[in-house]
């Protein structure tokens, strides 16, 4: 059966049957969650976190987070 001819609900139902047998019923959850998608701007937030840094501070802030 071609995938075109499958209404969006009856495609939702058999992927989540396969990811289930396939992966459990946690794992579906866990594969399900990292398509949620999230609420706000993303490019405020990040302005509002970052403000003006540059990538190579944001580089070692990493780097230093990491020796620790």
């Amino acid at each position: 059966m071609s995938t075109q001819t499958l209404a969006v609900d009856s495609i939702r139902e058999r992927g989540f049957k396969v990811l289930t047998r396939e992966l459990g019923a946690a794992g579906m959850v866990q594969f399900m969650q990292q398509f949620q998608s999230g609420k706000g701007d993303y490019t405020k937030e990040r302005h509002k976190i970052l403000g003006g840094l540059k990538v190579d501070q944001v580089v070692a802030e990493i780097r230093h987070r990491r020796s620790k």
